[in-house]
């Protein structure tokens, strides 16, 4: 991965509902500085392979989480029945294949590597479909125009695991703080930015200051 000197990298997982409720102000955020800074999406590897069922309490957990963030950012919308799992839905706490679909992605056509997290994020949140079975993902890459054959084969790839764990590696070094993060990366070294889920403009004159 080529880095320029002056860097803002947004550090994600595409199965953080955190990240989803960010999504419309990161959107703004993004559109006021891409034709000022370098922008560089980094997948963070929230949960690695299970193919356990989550237990009934994280079951529990994050869906509280989900009803939070509804109260907490305006306009935000989670589909509930997918913690009424069933057997094509069965919850595991494993991020890292929705993780390599966006690599895999990338890989095939970067210019669809936003519409390959937007399409995760909405077949887990909004259709109760989810993203840690790869029957999900295929279909997602289908949708927005990839080729499902190759994008199947890479999926499972050493290349896109590689990269993966790269990112991984990435992220830990750049924050500590979760998904989803924001870090300037300059001369004088690496920032992170106060997320705001309501409003872009603190972020935008943090960044800006530091730009």
């Amino acid at each position: 991965m080529i880095i320029s000197s002056t860097t803002l990298f947004y550090i994600h997982d595409p199965m953080c509902s955190w990240c989803w409720g960010f999504r419309p102000v990161w959107q703004q955020l993004e559109s006021q500085l891409k034709n000022t800074i370098d922008i560089v999406y980094i997948v963070g590897g929230l949960a690695a392979d299970s193919n356990s069922p989550m237990p009934k309490a994280m079951q529990a957990s994050l869906a509280s989480t989900w009803h939070q963030i509804e109260r907490h950012i305006a306009g935000a919308k989670f589909n509930h029945a997918f913690w009424k799992a069933d057997s094509n839905t069965f919850p595991r706490r494993s991020t890292y294949p929705a993780c390599r679909a966006i690599l895999a992605a990338k890989a095939q056509n970067s210019a669809l590597e936003q519409a390959m997290i937007h399409g995760v994020q909405k077949a887990y949140y909004l259709h109760a479909k989810n993203p840690s079975n790869t029957d999900t993902l295929i279909s997602v890459a289908q949708d927005i125009g990839l080729n499902p054959k190759r994008f199947a084969y890479d999926l499972i790839s050493s290349d896109i695991e590689h990269q993966l764990q790269q990112q991984i590696q990435l992220a830990r070094s750049l924050s500590s703080q979760g998904f989803p993060s924001l870090v300037l990366k300059n001369e004088t070294g690496t920032h992170g930015t106060k997320l705001d889920y309501n409003d872009s403009q603190p972020m935008l004159q943090a960044i800006n200051k530091l730009v």
